[in-house]
C-alpha cells in the first residue's frame, strides 16, 4: 500500500438491501469490489462519461456485478448508490 488513506464506504438504503440477499459468493465479491474503490475511487470510469459535471459517480463493474458508487472528495468516503447483480 502507498500510505494513501481509504475511503470511508456508506451504502445507500438500496444497496444495502441487495447486498443481503446475493448469494455469498456475489457479496464477498462486491465487498472485494468496494474494498478496490475505497483505496482508488477513480480507478474504475465514470458511471456516464459524457457528463461534465459526473466525473464523482463512477461504475465498478466485475463479471456480472456492478457496484454505483459517488465518492465524496471533501468527506473522504463513497457513497454505494446501487448494486447489480446479474446472476
Amino acid at each position: 500500500m502507498t500510505g494513501r488513506q481509504l475511503y470511508a464506504v456508506r451504502l445507500s438504503a438500496q444497496a444495502a438491501k441487495v447486498l443481503t440477499v446475493l448469494p455469498e459468493h456475489a457479496a464477498q465479491m462486491a465487498w472485494d469490489v468496494l474494498d478496490s474503490a475505497a483505496g482508488n475511487p477513480w480507478g474504475f470510469p465514470q458511471w456516464d462519461a459524457g457528463d461534465p459535471e459526473g466525473e464523482d459517480i463512477r461504475i465498478a463493474s466485475i463479471g456480472q456485478l456492478s457496484v454505483i458508487y459517488f465518492a465524496n472528495r471533501a468527506l473522504h468516503h463513497l457513497s454505494i448508490l446501487d448494486i447489480v447483480w446479474l446472476g
